[in-house]
């Protein structure tokens, strides 16, 4: 069969990771093709925080001005007590912005809308979603795969990833392993249009054994998501009166409302990890590669992650990089996703108890890396920051004095040198900064010894820290990842 279509990455799945990916590819002008099954985008919420970590890499994808605009901050958790009482607590510890961390708390914006932010930046790109675009069969080779679909069209691209959620059709045509647990019943998730409750509070009623229900106000729209234990109906029960009887019963309240049910569904609680991310030229990304509990916001933002993590590697091997770079993808997001996992079983756990959905610093995903990354070079050199921790923002000046943000300088396609200037001269894919450090926030984050610099990848971790004597290493490096 002669393939219809040719291009150099196929993504199967226009979710949060697949339209990340997208976009990332987009702007380093590969060649690619995005198609989702389903008719028409997805309408629902079933992701609704956007960690800061998360809110930085939409800030490199040009993304992150019409998203602070659309969402909100998280409301405090009213837990109801059965006298009518209640408790009311922060949903994560305080935290303010630091010129380090310009991002201290997750925004509050339904999936919905991150997503129609996302293909409005990718349209504003050039490139819009297949939808209706069903995969139906993978064959692959040493130098690419065929993809059929279900509307007998091909599709022949040198790599394929599979964004296509937690039933996966690209996992499991790879016979790739899905280990993990599933925890006791079924939950549910409903995006509602409720009266008889205040927004400035996520109200929470009964307990687990009692049944739980809670109202999310969610920010950026009039809606309000229902969460908590499935009616006995499944997601028949997920209508306008089906759920008020539910409201009714496990809340002993006659005016709280549901009007129209927008999206609903019915979900088990499970926690899994693939066993493998890659198979050949066929890759996994997002839920395809890992489910988690929805507590503590963490699944959707590792997928938008897994991406940005896998855009640039996909682009460089494209550009003629040793392919053995698309390896340090698997190495670098399969344990930052196993450690997350445990995270937000442990934050259901404790909100299926009502002691509190609180989350810390862990859940805002800022302090994690890839410390054991071969593509973290250790040089030996000592500084407040290492080879694969994420690289901090500094408040700087040009050498015409103007303000600029090392945020500014790292955002785009492209490495970044920092610090001392080095024998080491600007290249395609490689600026070397000129900044000055005026009021010492570089300094203060970056704690280079003198005549130190820091390579910067362009996913904004840590590469190396060197010094003069290192030009010959920092070159071989470079070398490695195609530049």
């Amino acid at each position: 069969m002669t393939p219809s279509l040719t291009t150099d990455v196929l993504i199967a799945g226009a979710g949060p990771a697949g339209l990340t990916l997208a976009i990332d590819l987009a702007r380093r002008g590969v060649a690619f093709r995005l198609i989702d099954k389903a008719e028409r985008p997805f309408q629902g919420s079933r992701g609704k925080g956007l960690q800061p970590r998360s809110l930085e890499v939409f800030e490199d994808l040009g993304v992150l001005a019409p998203m602070l605009a659309s969402g909100g901050p998280y409301p405090p958790v009213r837990n109801y007590s059965a006298d009518g009482g209640f408790e009311e607590t922060a949903i994560g510890e305080g935290a303010t912005p630091s010129p380090a961390e310009p991002y201290a708390t997750p925004l509050m914006l339904p999936q919905f809308l991150t997503e129609g932010i996302l293909r409005q930046r990718l349209a504003d790109l050039g490139h819009t979603p297949d939808y209706g675009a069903e995969l139906a069969g993978i064959d692959q080779d040493a130098e690419g795969v065929t993809a059929t679909l279900a509307d007998g069209r091909t599709v022949r691209a040198r790599w394929l990833v599979g964004a296509d959620g937690g039933r996966s059709f690209v996992r499991r045509a790879l016979d790739i392993g899905f280990p993990g647990k599933t925890m006791p019943g079924l939950a549910m998730v409903a995006d509602t249009r409720v009266t008889g409750l205040t927004r400035e509070a996520w109200h929470v009623f009964g307990t687990r054994d009692t049944a739980q229900v809670s109202f999310c106000p969610l920010a950026g729209t009039d809606l309000f998501q229902i969460q908590g234990h499935a009616p006995e109906a499944g997601e028949a029960g997920l209508t306008t009166e089906g759920l008020n009887a539910l409201i009714r019963e496990r809340t002993g309240h006659d005016d709280i409302v549901v009007h129209e049910v927008f999206w609903a569904s019915v979900y088990g609680l499970n926690a899994r990890l693939a066993d493998r991310y890659r198979v050949g030229r066929v890759l996994l990304a997002g839920d395809a590669a890992h489910i988690h509990p929805p507590t503590g916001g963490q699944g959707l933002n590792t997928s938008i992650q897994d991406a940005y993590n896998l855009g640039w590697k996909l682009a460089a091997v494209l550009d003629g990089a040793p392919e053995t770079l698309i390896d340090t993808y698997e190495a670098e997001r399969r344990p930052i996703a196993a450690g997350v996992l445990g995270l937000s079983t442990d934050l259901l756990a404790k909100a299926m108890t009502r002691q509190g959905m609180k989350r810390g610093r862990e859940a805002r995903q800022l302090d994690l890396g890839y410390h054991g990354s071969p593509l973290s070079l250790d040089l030996g050199v000592a500084a407040k920051v290492a080879p694969g921790d994420r690289a901090p923002d500094a408040p700087c000046r040009d050498r015409d004095g103007k303000s600029v943000r090392l945020f500014e300088v790292l955002a785009g396609p492209h490495w970044t040198l920092l610090g001392a200037a080095l024998a080491i001269a600007p290249r395609p894919g490689l600026v070397v900064a000129d900044l000055v450090d005026a009021d010492g926030w570089f300094a203060d984050a970056y704690g280079l010894p003198p005549g130190g610099f820091a390579l910067v990848r362009p996913d904004g971790y840590v590469a190396t820290i060197g010094q003069a004597g290192d030009v010959a290493a920092v070159e071989a490096y470079l070398a490695r990842v195609g530049l």
